[in-house]
């Protein structure tokens, strides 16, 4: 990444990369599920943006909290960049929880304590 310094750290202060922005335009959390859709963007996006977007590319779509791990940006300015590329169409999101269900549902937490074994 070319904004990290290995002394330094990281170069350019993460809320400037969404123009200090802290609440995203578009409801997320961190189960929320991404995914680039191929649109071809008519403006120029900034490195962040890009790499998000880069992140989200492939056939299966992405939590917002690996999204985030995988950038090494704080989850709020995750959010932002998500929330800009949504507008511009060039990712999709979709809640991982169908309506009238808690996430903190019983079958939900199986389900995700099941798949977290399976990636060990």
């Amino acid at each position: 990444m070319p904004w990290l310094d290995e002394s330094a750290g990281r170069l350019i202060r993460p809320f400037t990369a969404c123009g200090g922005r802290t609440r995203p335009t578009v409801g997320l959390d961190l189960l929320t599920l991404v995914v680039a859709t191929g649109r071809p963007i008519r403006r120029r996006l900034g490195p962040e943006h890009t790499q998000v977007l880069r992140t989200c590319a492939g056939p299966a779509s992405t939590p917002v909290a690996e999204i985030a791990a995988q950038v090494r940006l704080p989850v709020a300015v995750t959010k932002v960049l998500l929330a800009d590329l949504f507008e511009l169409g060039a990712v999709t999101v979709n809640s991982p929880v169908p309506p009238g269900r808690s996430v903190t549902d019983r079958d939900l937490l199986e389900a995700v304590l099941h798949g977290l074994r399976a990636r060990l």
